[in-house]
């Protein structure tokens, strides 16, 4: 999934793929027919208004393009000019210079806050150097007047058009080349220019009215981030294909697991770049909107500056979007850069190959775009002053009726007493709303969204089912009717409580590998063998449980998934005490149990479909938070608790910004697969990258937290009980082989 996620974002990505495929050469500087036919296909307006020749776009559109010119590594001055145009975009003034930018026929170059990181200290021609002090001219800095001024470095060359640049006073200007001096520097992309420049003078009405620093800052975090997440996806692709054909010790390199993990975790790192880049986009996009004028944005560390109209007030959840997409789009690009140079091995590191302009590439971005550290400290502050992303869904108007009738429905069931509302949530069907009935209400991707958003705006709680949320969309799927009508009307009110009889000892992530066996007995079957990690067995009435039925079959054949009552003889539990203290999880000893013929799900030996089934809804949940435990909001709880962020050593901010970075990101995920199901696509790995990230999550918020409260008795036991997230329902090592498999192809284990 790229970062458009709608059929029109994705057709828009396929048409400047194939474009960039058919002009673009990486190894070379931009040349004039590869502009001019870049500005045919009307890309340089793809995100101005119509009124100035733009294409009528916005900021989405634009990252959608500039992450599949990413892709291959577009030289020149793209990325300075389409930068500089939403800078004039925005400004109160002007605005006659935007036609000729959105026809291609004007280059620009802008002064980015890490240009002095970016190049050499010094252009070769004497000139000072990026952040050194230049001659200083006569005059007043009024405009139509010389202006003092110091050399600056900006993105984009020397010989360009137009430079949107800061004034001494604060104010930014877009200055014609004959109005400025400039000179070329030398950075590590090879491929696109950087120049030191400072103004000689200010013409009448070059003066950018309203654009800042953290305006033009914010801007380009989204935009550079956009081209990061390009090179990354090339360095994913790159190396996921080599490593699929490149043969060792007798077998593909990409059926190791150290490779095969390491390219995994290159596309984890990419899919959190893109959610956080799509969300910064349209979160900017939609302040436009609102506001009828432009988004402001704020830089990085520093304090955000009230823009005059039309940027408007920058305090608002945009300024934590951008930020967010600042810390995490530039470190994803290098570490997938350099970690494609890895898999390729010698020949990655050769000049001949294209890998090192892709890293070069990768670096420059990172340190045009600013600090990422400096962006995690301004994540930080933001989220402890309490702003927050909304990450609802923007539903379509058909949902309106539907919302009125399910909001009724919700305003009644709260006027219920408990007891009522429990049978009334269990009949009515609102418990798991997207089963069929009438156990649920069919409902559609977009009807449970709007059901789950209802019932939590009308304070009314759905029971948590537990283990059953696995159980009974099989029973419903595969159970016979008899099966259906005795199991789930108690199990939705509560009356029957379920375990999960699928881990053993010898067969914990490899389920197949199961060996309690169940033997055909008279009536039925008698199930002998150890389960283990069964969480609350010890108090279910019921288990699902596997067990292999022939044992002559092949490895995922040969299972029959049984319905088992926990108070049969010769069921016996011991609970295991785990690290934190607590018996959730225990083992379960199954000696010759009876099972009748009415209790077997499914086909008998067919059981490993209706087992996938179960896992399945472990995985998938449309509407719901994005996994348990610890999460960046309770780390937020505790800093303001603590003083807020001026409490914490800088070093802490830092990492705190960086976790709710992450942590927002993986809510931004999760609103782009329940977006992507509304639609009727295909979530990509979105779903699996979540579940990773957000078990990762937790444990790292945990051993945070705790670092901040070791005397808190709550975050003394979630730095212990999320140790576990990794391991149940499948490691963390079997969730980076399912996606290098699944996703990118990799060839599976021998």
């Amino acid at each position: 999934m790229g970062i458009g996620i709608t059929e029109e974002h994705r057709a828009l990505a396929d048409s400047v793929r194939g474009f960039a495929a058919r002009n673009i050469a990486p190894r070379g500087m931009e040349h004039e027919p590869f502009r001019a036919a870049m500005a045919a296909q009307g890309l340089f307006g793809l995100h101005l208004p119509e009124e100035h020749g733009g294409q009528g776009g916005g900021l989405t559109e634009l990252a959608v393009a500039l992450e599949a010119l990413g892709e291959r590594c577009a030289p020149g001055s793209f990325l300075p000019t389409v930068l500089a145009s939403a800078i004039i975009a925005r400004a109160g003034s002007a605005h006659d210079l935007l036609p000729g930018l959105a026809r291609g026929e004007l280059t620009a170059a802008v002064v980015l806050p890490g240009g002095a990181r970016a190049a050499r200290p010094a252009p070769p021609d004497g000139h000072a150097g990026a952040g050194e002090p230049a001659r200083e001219e006569s005059g007043s800095g009024a405009e139509g007047t010389a202006s003092p001024a110091r050399f600056t470095t900006a993105l984009g060359s020397p010989g360009a058009d137009l430079f949107v640049l800061p004034l001494p006073d604060g104010r930014w200007a877009a200055l014609d080349r004959a109005d400025c001096a400039a000179a070329p520097l030398e950075g590590i992309d090879l491929t696109r220019p950087l120049a030191a420049v400072s103004a000689r003078a200010v013409p009448d009405g070059r003066v950018l009215d309203g654009i800042t620093a953290d305006l033009v800052n914010g801007l380009a975090a989204v935009l550079l981030g956009a081209e990061a997440c390009g090179a990354a996806a090339w360095a994913v692709a790159t190396a996921a294909d080599y490593a699929k054909v490149r043969e060792q010790f007798g077998r593909p390199i990409g059926q190791f697991q150290g490779v095969k993990h390491r390219c995994a975790a290159m596309l984890v790192a990419l899919e959190q770049a893109r959610a956080a880049v799509w969300d910064a986009a349209r979160a900017l996009d939609a302040r436009d909107a609102s506001a009828g004028s432009p988004p402001a944005a704020t830089s990085p560390g520093g304090d955000p500056s009230g823009a005059t109209a039309p940027a408007g007030p920058p305090e608002d959840d945009a300024l934590l979007a951008v930020a967010v997409a600042g810390v995490l789009a530039p470190d994803a690009a290098v570490r997938c850069a350099a970690d494609a140079i890895q898999v390729l091995g010698g020949i990655g590191y050769t000049y001949e190959h294209d890998a090192h302009l892709y890293y070069r590439r990768a670096l420059s971005l990172r340190a045009l775009g600013g600090d990422p550290g400096d962006w995690a400290g301004r994540v930080a502050v933001l989220a402890c002053g309490g702003v927050r992303r909304d990450m609802e869904p923007d539903l379509p108007r058909e949902a309106g009726a539907f919302r009125e009738e399910v909001r009724a429905a919700v305003a009644s069931l709260a006027a219920d007493e408990p007891l009522t509302r429990l049978s009334r949530l269990a009949s009515e069907g609102w418990i798991m709303p997207h089963l069929p009935e009438p156990w649920g209400r069919a409902a559609s991707p977009l009807e449970q969204v709007v059901i789950h958003q209802e019932f939590r705006a009308g304070d009314v709680r759905r029971p948590n089912l537990g283990i059953a949320a696995w159980a009974v969309p099989s029973i419903v799927r595969y159970g016979t009717r008899e099966q259906q009508e005795r199991f789930l009307p108690k199990t939705f009110t509560g009356g029957i409580v379920w375990c999960q009889l699928f881990s053993e000892p010898g067969a914990g992530s490899d389920l197949a590998s199961l060996a309690t066996k169940a033997t055909r007995v008279e009536g039925g079957w008698s199930l002998s063998g150890q389960k283990i990690w069964t969480s609350l067995a010890q108090y279910a009435h019921w288990g699902i449980c596997l067990a292999r039925t022939d044992p002559d079959a092949p490895k995922h054949e040969g299972i029959t998934y049984f319905l088992v009552d926990m108070s049969s003889p010769g069921v016996a539990v011991r609970p295991l005490k785990e690290i934190n203290g607590d018996e959730i999880f225990n083992e379960v000893f199954l000696d010759d149990v009876f099972v009748p013929d009415d209790l077997v799900v499914g086909e008998v030996d067919r059981g490993w479909k209706v087992a996938r089934d179960t896992l399945s809804h472990e995985r998938v949940a449309l509407g719901d938070s994005w996994g348990p435990g610890s999460q960046h909001t309770d780390m937020v709880t505790l800093v303001g608790k603590l003083g807020g962020p001026g409490a914490l050593r800088p070093s802490a901010v830092e990492q705190a910004g960086r976790m709710w970075a992450e942590g927002q990101s993986i809510s931004a995920l999760g609103l782009r697969v329940t977006l992507s199901q509304l639609s009727g696509g295909d979530s990509g790995t979105a779903s699996s990258v979540r579940k990773l990230l957000g078990m990762r999550h937790s444990q790292a918020i945990s051993e945070f937290c705790w670092s901040l409260a070791p005397a808190s008795p709550y975050w003394n036991r979630m730095i212990l009980a999320t140790r576990a997230f990794t391991i149940g329902g499948g490691t963390t090592e079997v969730q980076l082989n399912i996606i290098a498999e699944r996703a990118l192809g990799l060839p599976r284990d021998p």
